[in-house]
């Protein structure tokens, strides 16, 4: 399984040019894309999301969240907040889930590479 970020997610749907998108496209038809919980929710966000887009995303799987993944997830952002890192709560929200269960990450979003001090595998 390979997890996609939302700005990877985004750029594919518009069929955007990059490695990121060439990667997201790759995982979806070998049927190994999953998406973690906060991803789904950002994808759905947007005000001009179109209704085919919803569609397709609702179909993809969800990264299981394990059992003390809120409090490891707010410990990780605090852990870079307080040592100067950019870390917004969704980043580090999605980092925690890939952590988790060890899969890595499609992302264009470069404040990801913080995370690979804490075990985050881009892919």
């Amino acid at each position: 399984m390979i997890a996609i970020d939302t700005s990877s997610l985004r750029r594919w749907s518009r069929n955007e040019p990059g490695i990121d998108v060439a990667r997201t496209r790759q995982a979806i038809l070998s049927d190994e894309a999953i998406l973690p919980p906060i991803v789904l929710a950002e994808a759905l966000s947007s005000p001009a999301v179109e209704q085919e887009f919803i569609d397709f995303v609702l179909t993809l799987p969800l990264l299981d969240i394990e059992e003390g993944y809120w409090r490891r997830a707010g410990d990780l952002r605090r852990s870079f907040l307080r040592d100067g890192f950019k870390a917004k709560l969704s980043d580090a929200l999605i980092a925690q889930a890939c952590i988790d269960k060890d899969i890595p990450l499609i992302t264009h979003d470069a404040d990801f590479r913080h995370f690979l001090r804490a075990g985050l595998k881009l892919a």
